[in-house]
């Protein structure tokens, strides 16, 4: 690099936005992910060493993907080549791989290549990678934002080592924000900005875990206040709500925070939660998710955790199911929040849930078993001489309308699948068994 290259460099670094000019630059400047970078763990030890083997960084924006592996560009000794899978393509892997070939030949070196966005790739462009990455020809580093269990290769995954990034604490947002208001040299010290410890709690919370959201709304805040007659520029809790507005919600229809949020939505109906229940409909309903979807988990729920221990929570499920489609959103919200309440606060019993599974399981372990002749179908001409329908006896003959009577397999022998519990009405399921054993 000569002088004039140093210098548009330098140049560059200025004008770049704030969270670009304050990433950090070695390991001790990471704020957060100790889980992964702390004294001791993997990743630290694997940089120290220059030992870095194929990785795969995987957390929500903002969190510090892209910043690790600038790190690792930093420490390591090996060349360092970035592409953005949202851009790229095959020819640029190529170009990479080539370039990688000749360094390695010609200086012994290593290439890492840093894909960001890596789950933009297809399975034809992530499956060119693998010889090289197996050969060591380049070491893998990929950054995604949804789970790669879901959207990576599964010969690329069992070729990295996967590490989670988890959202920033309250706490280390809190540091970065501050680092921002007041370093002169990476952040907008130079200013004269002060912010108050309002908005600094306020910035915390309202960044998700988010350092980019945060330093974002202070550059913001910073260049746009005019300075008070103090002559300083003073960053209140209006200035940053204003600045940061309403965070949008992270939320992929297909990928991971959909799973996660239905998943959760449905475990606390399931645990009886009714405010968990619905701020995860709130989540959803927030971030545009199907409400024919919803409606059907909610029905789910509805027959699989609370079943007969309360049969009204599957007709006002299936009622709210019916409703949005014909009311829609935002009147829909209403009807789904009332749906998962009653299921969330009904008795729980899944015995139908496993008589059925233990049934299916049964019937695939003795397949076709006889079916008694007399519950056989006796309406054609016929069926007699066959014995089909022969000896059977119509309940509603006798007292109660019920008869004892053998209704399974002869080879079934006295197998039970539905063992209703003691909650709810099935109280009244069991007693009314209990009665005809």
């Amino acid at each position: 690099m000569d002088l004039f290259d140093y210098m548009r460099e330098r140049s560059q670094e200025k004008e770049a936005p704030l969270a670009a000019r304050m990433r950090p630059r070695t390991l001790s400047e990471v704020v957060g992910q100790e889980h992964i970078i702390g004294d001791g763990k993997l990743l630290s030890r694997m940089i120290k060493a220059d030992k870095l083997g194929s990785v795969i960084f995987y957390g929500p924006p903002g969190t510090g993907k892209t910043t690790l592996a600038k790190v690792i560009a930093g420490a390591t000794k090996a060349d360092f080549k970035q592409i953005n899978a949202t851009s790229a393509g095959k020819k640029d892997m190529e170009t990479v791989v080539a370039e990688a070939k000749n360094v390695r030949g010609a200086y012994g070196r290593g290439t890492i290549l840093f894909i960001d966005e890596i789950h933009r790739f297809n399975k034809a462009q992530q499956d060119y990678l693998l010889p090289f990455v197996e050969d060591g020809t380049v070491v893998l580093i990929g950054a995604t934002t949804e789970n790669p269990y879901f959207e990576v290769n599964n010969a690329l995954i069992s070729r990295s080592v996967v590490l989670e990034l988890k959202p920033l604490s309250r706490e280390d947002v809190a540091k970065i924000i501050l680092v921002a208001v007041n370093d002169s040299e990476r952040g907008l010290g130079s200013f004269g900005a002060q912010i108050t410890d309002e908005a600094v709690s306020f910035l915390s919370d309202a960044a998700g875990g988010d350092a980019r959201r945060a330093i974002n709304a202070v550059e913001l805040g910073i260049t746009t206040t005019p300075r008070s007659e103090d002559g300083i520029i003073h960053l209140t809790l209006d200035v940053v709500s204003e600045c940061i507005q309403k965070k949008a919600i992270r939320y992929d229809a297909d990928g991971d925070e959909h799973y996660d949020t239905i998943s959760a939505f449905i475990k606390s109906m399931r645990g009886s939660d009714p405010d968990a229940a619905v701020y995860y409909l709130a989540r959803m309903l927030s971030a545009g998710e199907d409400i024919k979807f919803i409606a059907r988990r909610i029905m789910i729920c509805a027959s699989e955790d609370v079943g007969n221990a309360d049969p009204m929570a599957m007709v006002v499920a299936a009622s709210a199911a019916a409703e949005v489609e014909r009311v829609g959103m935002p009147e829909s919200q209403l009807i789904l929040s009332q749906a998962a309440i009653y299921v969330a606060t009904a008795p729980k019993s899944n015995s139908s849930c496993v008589a059925i599974e233990q049934a299916m399981k049964y019937v695939e372990q003795t397949a076709n078993l006889p079916i008694p002749p007399y519950l056989q179908d006796a309406h054609y001409k016929g069926s007699a001489k066959l014995g089909r329908g022969v000896g059977y006896m119509y309940p509603h003959d006798f007292p109660g309308h019920y008869v004892a009577q053998r209704y399974l397999p002869e080879r079934a022998g006295d197998i039970t699948f539905y063992a209703p519990s003691d909650e709810g009405f099935e109280k009244e399921i069991r007693n009314r068994i209990d009665k005809h054993l």
